[in-house]
């Protein structure tokens, strides 16, 4: 202990109070009282990618032999061991498929990836248990099993029917992502080029269908525009699953000041990502710069992508991207705070669906040197609590009693497509 350190400590007990705690401690006692629930993990993604949704032999408890170095793919950055170890007690997991899909594959690929993700959860009884709604996610909790939620991550997912997302809301979606990387025909995506200027009229209709059945609103992914029309509802509190700050980092996958402190208003939370070019401006500006040496190396090798993919390798080994690290995460967290309160941030790791993430939170046992970082910055135990789960679990409480208020409103309806 320092020596002012020891004497606050020896003045304090003078005074009858007791010795100010270690941001360790700040940060156990958060974690133990609001056991983490992030927002946004890309696990089904990775057994799609690298199993084909095939169960049989797969080892959740651990999966760091997962990689292969020789082929250049690394471990999965999730298994319950280490979600034991990160003090997690609640996962949105994303039913994510490629927006390059046509709507009827997606719709398809979407309904396999709810299926692996109810089977993932049914083989581990003891650990995980499937969740629908916030009182779930309390009593999953309580028996020390993680409550284990479905997103889904852009609307491509329901093929443009209100009827599909109706489906999918059956069988266990409990968020929606409106798009992921690509417009859809409703909704305006954040890294598309602009073509309806947010929501279209049916866009809407989605929103209001989604506040009706109890689906919480997703606006990460989308463009401004479409955050400031799915606000315009005036409907339950959304969630931004897994983005950042603009003002820290300037890409279109994050949000504004002026888009913050609308969410603020209605009682919205912004889960934070930990994806470097999202997370730190300097690997934003290195993933600009290197998509520009892909075009260069592609028109300097032209018929010969071999080569052209020797020479981005050999510029990406000797310009790496700047990582950051827990304090750069927990600096958009300082801004959001500040900006617009503690009650409106929460967690989003984006664990598993990203290549790299900021060094000190590369996997899921790794929440806790957040909440050390934050404490040490003066966040206290109570604040600490709610970014962890209580403001989640807030907002999840007031999407279902809004669906609850709603239920007896007829469903809304589209011509079908075919």
């Amino acid at each position: 202990m320092t020596k002012p350190l020891a004497l606050l400590g020896f003045a304090a007990l003078l005074m009858g109070a007791a010795p100010p705690r270690s941001p360790e401690a700040v940060a156990e006692a958060a974690l133990k009282a609001a056991p983490v629930f992030d927002g946004h993990n890309d696990v089904p993604e990775q057994l799609r990618e690298r199993r084909k949704d095939v169960l049989e032999n797969f080892d959740f408890r651990d999966t760091r032999g997962t990689g292969d170095a020789k082929a250049g793919v690394a471990a999965m950055m999730t298994d319950l061991t280490r979600m034991r170890a990160g003090k997690v007690g609640a996962q949105f997991w994303s039913v994510y498929v490629s927006a390059n899909l046509t709507e009827p594959q997606a719709v398809l690929a979407t309904l396999e990836q709810i299926d692996v993700t109810r089977r993932l959860i049914a083989k581990y009884p003891n650990d995980l248990q499937l969740c629908l709604d916030s009182a779930c996610v309390a009593s999953a909790q309580k028996a020390g099993r993680i409550a284990s939620l479905i997103g889904m991550e852009g609307g491509h997912s329901i093929g443009g029917s209100l009827s599909v997302l109706r489906q999918m809301h059956t069988l266990g979606a409990r968020y929606m992502t409106l798009t992921h990387f690509k417009n859809t025909a409703w909704a305006e995506s954040g890294t598309d080029a602009p073509t309806h200027g947010g929501l279209t009229a049916f866009g809407v209709k989605v929103v209001r269908e989604m506040q009706r059945l109890g689906i919480l609103v997703d606006l990460a992914h989308v463009s401004e525009a479409t955050m400031a029309d799915a606000l315009a509802t005036n409907g339950p509190p959304v969630i931004v699953s897994h983005s950042n700050a603009r003002a820290i980092n300037n890409h279109a996958r994050n949000i504004s000041d002026a888009t913050l402190k609308r969410i603020s208003a209605n009682g919205g939370i912004v889960m934070v990502n930990f994806y470097p070019p999202y997370v730190v401006e300097a690997a934003r500006v290195w993933g600009a710069a290197r998509e520009a040496e892909l075009v260069r190396f592609k028109a300097l090798h032209r018929g010969d992508p071999a080569a052209s993919d020797a020479a981005l390798a050999a510029w990406g080994k000797a310009n790496p991207m700047p990582r950051g690290s827990v304090k750069d995460v927990a600096d958009h967290l300082d801004h959001i705070a500040k900006l617009i309160g503690a009650d409106h941030v929460g967690l989003g790791g984006d664990l598993d669906g990203v290549d790299a993430t900021v060094a000190g939170l590369e996997d899921a046992s790794t929440y806790p040197a957040l909440f050390v970082e934050l404490a040490r910055r003066g966040w206290s135990q109570a604040d600490l609590e709610k970014l962890s789960s209580r403001n989640m679990l807030r907002v999840m409480k007031a999407a279902e009693a809004f669906a609850d208020t709603h239920k007896n409103d007829p469903a809304l309806e589209n011509e079908t497509s075919f």
